[in-house]
């Protein structure tokens, strides 16, 4: 699934390209692709509306439009929004194109189906599901150390699910959880209440320092992730630990290991992660 690098690379490749654009027609070939509204009326709202803007929340992309509208596009695990010519093949699951005022397309793919596209207007946008209940924004410059340590303090749920918690903050995965974990030398099945205030400090840090690398890189590209014009990530090749599993540890030399937190997997260095 992308995660915050991932869907901000997204962002900031498509901002380029589409903001000041008009959408002329939308041809939708996969219904249930479109949660609120009606498909219909999806069609007739959103032609010769502007995009005016375009944002990030956690792993939800934000359209604004003209006319006081907001369109958001979950991609779930394999959505993908690439926007080009025309005349670009289209792929298989291709199941919405928007067409623009400069002559080429906005395409929204998705091979599993999960992914989801609503269009609010603005004042109904924390009605989309999942939106109202985001953590804060590990990017942002209120993305505050006391607020993070106070609610670590208070927690005795397993750090990896902790971070995975988007209520607790938004946009974080099994990439980077794994990633932020290992660069902090804490382990994964730690209960985050049992974190020093240096141990925290450093979580702290590297959440951000991580999730800012991933970005620089263009996010991580295993399979289905291309960014806003169909380029993939690089970011897999600087992983120390996520899906390392009996690769040496490039810190310490032990073996890389996998142990299950809850449902998922979680990838770790037993020397550096005690």
């Amino acid at each position: 699934m992308p995660e915050l690098p991932e869907v901000e690379t997204v962002k900031r490749t498509l901002a380029k390209y589409l903001i000041g654009q008009k959408i002329i027609q939308v041809s939708v070939y996969q219904e249930t692709v479109i949660k609120i509204p009606d498909v219909n009326e999806f069609k007739n709202e959103i032609i010769n509306k502007t995009i005016t803007d375009i944002d990030r929340r956690g792993k939800y992309l934000i359209f604004g439009l003209s006319e006081g509208y907001k369109m958001v596009i979950h991609l779930r695990m394999t959505g993908q929004l690439v926007y080009g010519e025309k005349t670009m093949p289209v792929k298989k699951h291709t199941h919405v194109i928007f067409e623009l005022s400069d002559g080429r397309e906005l395409r929204f793919t998705d091979q599993r189906r999960f992914g989801r596209i609503w269009l609010v207007p603005e004042d109904e946008l924390l009605g989309v599901s999942g939106l109202c209940t985001l953590g804060p924004e590990p990017l942002r410059d209120d993305f505050c150390w006391e607020a993070f340590q106070s609610q670590l303090s208070k927690r005795q749920t397993r750090i990896k699910a902790l971070l995975l918690d988007q209520s607790f903050i938004a946009g974080i995965g099994n990439i980077y959880a794994d990633e932020i974990l290992y660069r902090s030398q804490i382990h994964p099945e730690r209960k985050a209440a049992s974190l020093s205030k240096d141990e925290a400090a450093r979580l702290f840090s590297e959440v951000q320092s991580t999730l800012k690398e991933a970005i620089a890189h263009r996010g991580t590209t295993f399979s289905d992730y291309v960014d806003g014009r169909g380029e993939k990530g690089t970011y897999q090749n600087y992983l120390n630990v996520y899906q390392q599993l009996g690769k040496k540890c490039p810190r310490c030399g032990a073996d890389i290991e996998r142990v299950k937190v809850g449902s998922r997997s979680a990838y770790y260095c037993p020397g550096c992660q005690k």
